[in-house]
């Protein structure tokens, strides 16, 4: 049972858990995730290294580090977090991915906690929490950011990543990416989608200090990119105050 409370929105959890048999499909229904999960892991690597003053030759950089992934699918990010050192839990809104993210899991012999649960949910603290396309989807905004918060241990690092509410953004992501079947339909709701302005404020408010904005881009020639505009996405790093 959902909590009065929860940010978790039902319509939203029910259309990505159809969805889970195909997570780990390059070429499936989450073939887009695939194609953003190299720049995405070398955002959070660049920015785990600033924050912690890491050695960026390091193969495990999060050794002896806590993670959360909040909306985590099936795991496409918990695994290399994992691999990167974090001890790391997951928690997804649709009990159908965190099967498939613990069937896929073990079978990689990775031990990652997963659980079907919102972030309200959460009661301890973690040095480094995720959750990346995933702010667009929930019920509150505003409250999803605050677990967030609360899940953020003192000293921590949190990196989020959503799109921009452009023209852009419709037209790349909701004309063309689902228009053409790229992304399932229904997948976005353009009115849903926040400004950087709107996550930096959402995140002041819940006592966090935005350390970076990074636009994520898209090149014909060599695919998703890190980008000097934040039109069509963008990533954001947090710390506590």
């Amino acid at each position: 049972m959902m909590m009065a409370s929860s940010t978790i929105d039902p319509r939203e959890a029910q259309h990505f858990g159809a969805m889970a048999k195909d997570w780990w499909d390059p070429k499936g229904s989450s073939a887009m995730l695939h194609k953003l999960n190299p720049v995405r892991l070398g955002y959070i690597r660049a920015a785990v290294d600033l924050h912690w003053d890491g050695d960026d030759t390091s193969f495990t950089p999060l050794a002896g580090k806590t993670a959360l992934d909040v909306g985590c699918g099936a795991g496409l990010l918990c695994e290399p977090l994992a691999r990167l050192g974090a001890a790391v839990t997951g928690i997804d809104a649709a009990a159908e991915n965190i099967a498939v993210a613990q069937a896929h899991a073990a079978q990689a012999g990775l031990a990652i906690d997963y659980r079907a649960v919102g972030v309200e949910a959460m009661t301890g603290r973690f040095d480094l929490v995720t959750s990346l396309e995933v702010i667009e989807h929930v019920a509150d905004p505003a409250g999803f950011v605050r677990g967030l918060a609360e899940s953020l241990a003192d000293g921590g690092l949190l990196v989020l990543s959503t799109p921009n509410r452009t023209p852009l953004s419709r037209l790349a992501l909701i004309t063309l990416a689902e228009g053409t079947g790229r992304i399932p339909r229904g997948t976005h709701d353009w009115d849903k989608f926040l400004t950087p302005e709107d996550l930096t404020d959402l995140l002041e408010r819940a006592g966090l200090t935005v350390t970076d904005v990074q636009g994520l881009g898209f090149s014909p020639a060599t695919g998703f990119v890190l980008s000097g505009s934040t039109q069509l996405d963008y990533f954001v790093t947090a710390k506590r105050v």
